[in-house]
Order: structure tokens, then sequence, then C-alpha cells
């Protein structure tokens, strides 16, 4: 695969073309067999240096192990007796960086296979067992070393979900760095939260991120914009989340260059897993690039007369190229004193909301003053986002599934 990067991606990367370089492992390299095993350790290991290594295991247990650990620069992973491969190898690509190298090997002779991994998913390389030196030598080598031309054809990189409230006030940017602090740091998928508006660096104050003024160089200066200028800009709030925010002077225009948002979006991607934008729905910077590049689009409104009316215009926005579905529709706020009952708005709009949200005035604000994730507290606000991530990333909550069937476990014992 060249680097894996998605639920339907995986993408080829620079040899070392991070700041976080230094930070990951050369090679890891996952085999089921002994036999192969011993080919990889002599063939691979001395080449790639201090660092890498052979494990024993299929993709299964490459996936599991690298849920929890840094993604290295380059992976070999074994599908011998695995069912279901090209699954197995969309679940690896929910765990690792975008640029990691990913080369596969396996027991399948079939060249239809093999097209299906190096074009469809981007797998760089596929060999059969059984292996030899000479073989690995020389179809595995030329994409580990250092410097070598990659087929960035494959290139693909991360989902963007773009996340926009049809009128100010309604919570956008809550369920936004929400939804990224849920993708991050509990789905342990590598997730930036991209805050478009320049001038409030909301998202970052919610996730007590810190704002830079290197999302406004980014847009008008794109030619500065590589993949080193991303690592450095994006700040961390956790291992796998990451937050890109500025906060500029009120009355400070910031003038973004034709194509400098769909650049920064494309290095964005390359890096990570997830690129959650918070998208104010007026006046920010090349909005327009934006929502072209969005995979999937969240429009979130308020139980009241005008909030409907705004979600019914912003509905009949047009689907981006690459995305593959309407926008998903949020009501926030529901049973706010004053405003419309759920009924009412669906009457409305004219149909129902995919997700609501109830009026939660202790839980939400609380949290938002300290810098803390709203979502991190079992409650309806949870609920609602764990639904919210199933419906736009198709990531299911085991862990509180399991933990559901536990208590069911020890009731009925």
């Amino acid at each position: 695969m060249a680097g894996v990067d998605g639920p339907d991606r995986v993408a080829p990367g620079g040899a070392q073309s991070s700041a976080a370089a230094a930070d990951r492992a050369p090679l890891i390299a996952f085999v089921t067999d002994a036999d192969s095993d011993a080919i990889l350790r002599e063939t691979l290991l001395a080449e790639m240096g201090e660092g890498a290594e052979v494990r024993r295991g299929d993709i299964v247990a490459a996936t599991k192990a690298l849920k929890r650990s840094n993604t290295p620069l380059a992976l070999v992973v074994d599908v011998s007796g695995v069912e279901q491969p090209l699954t197995a190898l969309e679940e690896l690509a929910l765990v690792v960086e975008p640029d990691v190298r990913v080369l596969v090997i396996g027991e399948r002779q079939d060249a239809a296979f093999y097209r299906q991994l190096t074009r469809g998913l981007g797998v760089l390389e596929y060999l059969f067992k059984p292996l030899t030196q000479e073989m690995v030598a020389r179809h595995l080598l030329p994409y580990l070393r250092q410097g070598s031309t990659q087929r960035d054809v494959h290139l693909r990189g991360g989902r963007v979900i773009t996340v926009t409230g049809v009128r100010g006030g309604v919570g956008a940017t809550t369920i936004a760095a929400n939804l990224a602090w849920h993708l991050g740091e509990e789905a342990r998928r590598h997730t930036v939260l991209f805050d478009a508006d320049l001038h409030a660096g909301a998202a970052a104050l919610l996730l007590g991120a810190r704002t830079t003024n290197g999302l406004r160089a980014a847009l008008e200066h794109p030619e500065r914009v590589d993949e080193l200028f991303v690592e450095r800009t994006a700040q961390p709030v956790g291992e796998r989340l990451h937050v890109l925010a500025a906060e500029e002077k009120p009355g400070d225009a910031v003038k973004a260059q034709p194509g400098a948002a769909a650049r920064l979006i494309t290095m964005l991607r390359r890096r990570y897993n997830f690129v959650v934008v918070d998208l104010p729905a007026r006046s920010a910077p090349a909005a327009r690039e934006v929502l072209d590049m969005a995979h999937q689009r969240i429009l979130v409104t308020d139980p009241s007369l005008a909030g409907a009316r705004e979600m019914l215009r912003y509905g009949a926005i047009p689907n981006a190229p690459t995305q593959s579905r309407r926008a998903v529709t949020v009501l926030n706020c529901v049973g706010q004193p004053g405003l419309l009952t759920a009924a009412q708005v669906k009457e409305a709009m004219g149909e129902d909301p995919d997700l609501v949200i109830p009026w939660l005035p202790k839980v939400v604000p609380a949290a938002a003053d300290l810098g803390e994730a709203a979502g991190a507290k079992r409650g309806p606000f949870r609920t609602a986002l764990l639904k919210l991530v199933q419906e736009v990333a198709s990531i299911r909550a085991e862990g509180e599934e399991q933990e559901k069937r536990g208590l069911f476990k020890r009731w009925f014992r």
C-alpha cells in the first residue's frame, strides 16, 4: 500500500518527509511463518538500520499493534490465511499514518488480486510466497531505501469532514471539536482539527490548544506549505490529535491566495487519516475550495425557524466531487426554552434531521470553559457524538458495546 489512511484509501509517502520521521521506526515487518521471517531479517534489517524489526503475526496482529504505537515509515504485512485481505487492509488504513509505505506478502498468485492491491488500494508492491532473498531485494528494497521514488499516483490521503453551522451560535464548533477529539483520542485515528475561522480560534480554545500565525501564512503564501510546514504548524492536543487554528486581530483581513486552501488540505490529507474542518457558513477564506474537497459535510442548526430555513438553503448546495452522499444534518440544543420543538423543526424542514442533540446547559459550556471535550463524559451528548462518528466515519464505539455486554453477563450470570 503506500500508506494507509482511511476507510477506502492507502497512500504512498516520501522517505522521510516529516519532522516526526526521527520518532518513527524505519521499518516494521509482520510475517506469519519462520521461512519468511528469516528471509526478511537477512535481507532488510541490515539495509534499514537501527529501529527496523521483524515480528511474527499477520495483518490483523499488525493492526492491533499499530493501533497503540507509532506508525513506522515503512510497513510489510502478511495476508496469508486471512479470509478477507482487502477488508483487513482497509482496517489497517484506519490506524496508521497516511504517509506510511506499505508492502504486502501473501500466498495468492492471482493477477487480479495484485491489481486490486497495487491499483485499487495503493499498495506499493505485493509478493507471493515462498520468498527468496533475491526476490525481496529486487522488489521490496527499492521502496524502502531513502530517496526512492514512490508511485505517487496512488496517493489519496485522509478523509475530509466539514462541519458548518448554518447560522451563528448553533454549536457547530463544539461539534467539530468533539468529533475530532473522538476520532483522534478514542478511535485512535490520526486526526487534525482545522479551524477555518482565522479570527476566532474557538476550536483551539475548546480543546485547550495553542493558536499560531502559521495558518495565515499557509493561506497567504501557499508556496511555503509542505509536509514539514504542516508538522510544525499543527499543534498537538494528544498523541493522534492536532489542531490547526489562528487568532488574528478582528480588523485584520486575511487575503487567501487562489488554490492555497486546496493545497493546505492536500498536505493535511497526506499526514492525517481525518481532516475535520470547522467551516463557518460565511466569510471563511477560500471556503469554496474546502467544500470542493470534502468527503462528507455536516450541517448544524438550532431549533429555530431561521435555523430551519438556513438548513434548507445550505442543504441544497451540490455535493463535492468526492462526496458520496448528501450532507448530514444535525439539530442541536433541542429543548432549549423559547425555541421550537423537534416536531416543529421537522415540519419546517420537511424531514427529520439525521441527528438530534438535546440542550445541555450544564455539560457543554462547563467542558468548554475547562478546555475539555464534552464527549468524554457519559451522557446524552456523548451518545449523540458516537452516532455522528458512526455516521460520518463508519467507526463503532466498540469499547462501549463490550462494556454493555459485560453488564448483561453480570446481571444474567
